[in-house]
């Protein structure tokens, strides 16, 4: 009988260790303050991707491994960050981030630092730069909050439309006070505007999604956003992850001279450090 309590003992004390080894392995990762060896960046496709790549190759020299994900939708990336299984995300700009907030204010993301800054412009098959856009003309523009409010404030700011107020970077549909064109907007996700400029006169789109397609925004579009703009894309992380040494070490490589001229040279000035 003692040596059956000694040996239950025994398997007890076992069980109890296993369970503490598994409680360990399942807090690795980006939860609880712990960063990982590989960082993991979520980027869309095209531009952002782009430059994470260059990053990533800065960084290895500095000894920071970096793992790069791409993304073709903007929702993804800050739902993956939220879940762990992204370090930071480098996809956005600051309204966008705060719409998302707004929308998911569980999603513990914030702001580390900027990054690029990427002009909205608006692009045709049907009418000729330097031409009046028809009335009656169908505009596509993004469907998600922040960029939609880009668009609009972009075509307001033009004269085009008139809105209740030009600095509300949400504004909507239901906000325009003056459409003495009779234009007809058709909300699209920003991603497939590009692909359907066929089906509409004019199309309000991105720049990362303009360049993918092949399109740049200072030579091919009919109206280009302000360089003065409140839309500076963002690096972001998790709240916990913010003043850790990654993201110091990251700011230091995506801000650096490198960086910089990389930005510069590869994309011929159509897309500019959003930090100077």
């Amino acid at each position: 009988m003692k040596k059956v309590t000694i040996l239950l003992t025994l398997l007890l004390s076992l069980l109890v260790l296993a369970g503490c080894g598994g409680n360990e392995k399942k807090t690795s990762g980006t939860t609880n303050n712990t960063i990982p060896n590989v960082l993991k960046i979520g980027v869309t496709a095209g531009p952002h991707a782009e430059i994470m790549d260059n990053v990533k190759k800065l960084a290895a020299k500095q000894g920071l491994k970096i793992e790069v994900v791409e993304f073709s939708d903007y929702v993804s990336p800050n739902v993956a960050l939220f879940q762990g299984e992204l370090f930071a995300n480098s996809m956005q700009h600051a309204p966008y981030l705060q719409a998302t907030l707004k929308k998911e204010p569980k999603f513990d993301l914030k702001e580390c630092f900027k990054t690029v800054n990427f002009p909205m412009a608006v692009y045709s098959t049907k009418v000729k730069k330097g031409n009046a856009i028809p009335d009656g003309a169908i505009i596509a523009i993004p469907n998600d909050p922040s960029n939609r409010g880009r668009a609009l404030l972009l075509l307001a700011n033009a004269g085009l439309i008139t809105v209740k107020d030009i600095n509300n970077v949400t504004t909507s549909l239901a906000d325009i006070t003056e459409n003495k064109h009779n234009f007809k907007f058709k909300e699209l996700d920003a991603a497939t505007i590009p692909r359907s400029m066929d089906d509409v006169t004019v199309a309000v789109i991105n720049a990362n999604y303009a360049l993918s397609a092949g399109l740049n925004p200072t030579k091919d579009s009919i109206l280009l956003e302000s360089a003065k703009n409140p839309f500076v894309n963002i690096f972001v992380t998790k709240a916990q992850n913010v003043d850790s040494k990654e993201i110091a070490k990251l700011k230091a490589i995506y801000q650096s001279p490198e960086n910089e001229k990389f930005i510069l040279d590869h994309f011929k000035g159509t897309i500019l450090p959003a930090w100077k």
